[in-house]
């Protein structure tokens, strides 16, 4: 998959079908309208393609008030080259791209640079100065500019729109099986393994600390049964939160204990951790003796939530009805 970072001045060579959105999350309505792309781009010949931004929008709109981070640039695009895109332009989202008119936006950027030939949005998608820029807006300038609009409705769990506000309220709430059920895929942390103050490993329970983004949304402070690894996944248990039995007001750390021993020191290495399910909420313990007895059946219970095989979470437009990876060369 290639990936252009910023909008091409020179219009690009090959015509796009060209699935538009900040898609934070990649969660399965995200999917949907992606794989339409990959799906028309497979039965007519053109480059399967995503446009997204960084920042997100909001964090220049309205930076107060902007949301923490489903997914991160990086874990976005690994999750969009799994779909079988073969091109991701993201656009630099700053000032300049915010007061542009939705309609100069579709004429120069969209028709012209990157030759959209189909292009596909999520039935509300609002774009442009203002959130001008709606679904009716690009259908009345097809026909002129020469390209199909495929307007994808919302999808639905339990009832409710899947979106990436409803994900960050049922992260917010644990609810790590429902936020699987909208994701397609278990919530995910990937991050660089510091070095720490190697507290695990004096009550015998050694720790992977992880470096993350700071805009990065992390599930409630807590204990958590999660598999964890750099290429393999392993059993492990993850705890997020300020260490409360060893003093009041110390950093917010996420902690990855593996259940099974590794033979390379994990530091300075990426480390991903899915979590699978809450085991319980943090607590302060009036002893470390006390807490290594707690930690010792958070394990136990972490073993028995997790069974024996890893999940096998991965994305694919093959495996949605109707949907088959694109062809066809960038």
């Amino acid at each position: 998959m290639k990936v252009i970072h910023g909008l091409p001045q020179a219009p690009l060579r090959r015509p796009l079908c060209l699935a538009m959105g900040v898609f934070d999350g990649l969660h399965v309505a995200h999917q949907a309208i992606i794989c339409t792309a990959v799906r028309m781009a497979d039965s007519s010949g053109g480059i399967p393609a995503v446009l997204t931004f960084d920042p997100h929008p909001d964090a220049v709109l309205s930076p107060q008030g902007a949301p923490p981070l489903v997914t991160t640039t990086e874990e976005k695009l690994e999750l969009i080259r799994s779909l079988g895109v073969r091109l991701v332009v993201v656009a630099r989202f700053g000032s300049q791209l915010a007061r542009m008119p939705a309609a100069d936006f579709t004429r120069e950027i969209l028709a012209r640079r990157l030759r959209a030939r189909c292009l596909i949005v999520g039935e509300g998608w609002h774009f442009g100065a203002g959130g001008e820029g709606t679904t009716a807006l690009l259908k009345q300038m097809a026909p002129s500019l020469g390209f199909h609009i495929a307007a994808i409705p919302p999808v639905t769990i339990g009832g409710r729109k899947v979106s990436s506000t409803r994900v960050r309220g049922l992260l917010a709430q644990g609810r790590l099986e429902v936020v699987r059920e909208c994701l397609g895929r278990w919530y995910t942390l990937s991050g660089r393994v510091a070095a720490g103050a190697a507290r695990g490993r004096q009550l015998g329970y050694p720790t992977a600390n992880l470096e993350l983004p700071p805009d990065k949304l992390l599930p409630p402070d807590g204990i958590y049964a999660c598999w964890a690894g750099v290429r393999r996944l392993h059993p492990a248990v993850t705890s997020i939160g300020v260490r409360p039995t060893f003093g009041a007001g110390g950093a917010h750390l996420v902690e990855v204990h593996l259940l099974r021993p590794v033979r390379r020191d994990l530091v300075g290495r990426d480390l991903r951790v899915l979590f699978i399910s809450r085991i319980r909420g943090q607590r302060r313990f009036p002893s470390a003796e006390a807490l290594v007895r707690q930690i010792a059946r958070d394990c136990a219970e972490a073993e028995r939530r997790l069974g024996l095989q890893p999940p096998t979470d991965v994305l694919s437009c093959a495996r949605r009805p109707g949907m088959s990876p694109g062809r066809g060369r960038v």
